[in-house]
């Protein structure tokens, strides 16, 4: 008796678990009809409610989805950016390496510098780590004939002259250090002096003991005047452009003393220099 029970139990139960499957798949596969109706009439307000409680940990698996496609779009859009800028960057440098050495090449070719001369283009590479704008070291040395004592120009005048040299790099003493002093005269006056920075004041320039005080006028052009005694003669060719007038001297007095010059080169960005090897400095 207990076992004919329990091989009922067993059979409704099979039963029951069959009955189940056949209205999963008449439900699902048919989505209509009497069984599929009634069977999601039991089940949909359930299937409703899990819907709902599943909707913030949906709403929260789009979120990541969007933030993380938007974080990926941003770091592209960023890169973009940065190669679009180094780009733009890169372009305007060309233009103004370009720029420097055209107006190197007229500088030659103006006559400025004098025949005889080799002049040797080599990029500022290293700047002195005061703020009197000292010394720069450039990328060429001995190897292409750079000696020192040689003078060096920029695209718009005189810098300095070489101080130390070695195969493949040198250094540049600048007109704007305190020890340099350069032989100079004013055109059209003719007056002439020697060239100084002025002590405290970086970058900015002075001509002292001139030797002719009147018709010195302010923008009047300031070149290198370039000498010759015996043995001895100046480190730098005459002629080389320098600077004009700052301000004009207010009587004879004030230009006995010192004249302001404005240099043309711009120390504080030398990028590009010439160094004229070889030739008379006389």
């Amino acid at each position: 008796m207990y076992r004919k029970q329990i091989r009922r139990r067993r059979a409704v139960f099979i039963g029951l678990v069959a009955l189940a499957f056949v209205m999963l798949t008449v439900t699902f596969g048919s989505g209509s009809g009497g069984v599929g109706s009634a069977f999601g009439a039991v089940f949909g307000p359930i299937q409703n409610v899990a819907s709902d409680a599943l909707k913030p940990a949906r709403d929260l698996i789009n979120w990541f989805d969007d933030t993380f496609e938007a974080k990926g779009e941003r770091e592209r859009l960023e890169r973009d950016l940065a190669k679009a800028r180094s780009e733009a960057v890169a372009g305007k440098a060309a233009v103004e390496q370009n720029r420097q050495l055209r107006k190197l090449v007229g500088l030659k070719s103006s006559g400025r510098i004098p025949s005889g001369y080799r002049p040797v283009t080599a990029s500022v590479v290293s700047r002195s780590p005061t703020m009197w704008l000292s010394t720069v070291g450039i990328d060429r040395g001995t190897a292409d004939g750079i000696e020192v004592d040689d003078p060096v120009v920029s695209a718009d005048g005189l810098v300095g002259t070489i101080s130390a040299a070695s195969a493949n790099e040198a250094t540049v003493t600048l007109i704007t250090d305190g020890a340099s002093a350069v032989s100079v005269k004013i055109v059209p006056s003719g007056a002439q002096g020697v060239l100084r920075p002025r002590i405290g004041s970086a970058g900015d320039l002075v001509i002292e003991f001139l030797d002719e005080t009147s018709g010195i006028g302010q923008d009047q052009s300031v070149v290198t005047a370039g000498w010759r005694e015996d043995d001895l003669a100046s480190l730098y060719p005459p002629n080389l452009p320098i600077g004009e007038v700052r301000d004009a001297p207010l009587d004879e007095r004030e230009a006995i003393q010192s004249v302001s010059v404005r240099a043309y080169p711009d120390f504080r960005n030398l990028d590009l220099v010439q160094v004229l090897t070889g030739g008379s400095r006389g």
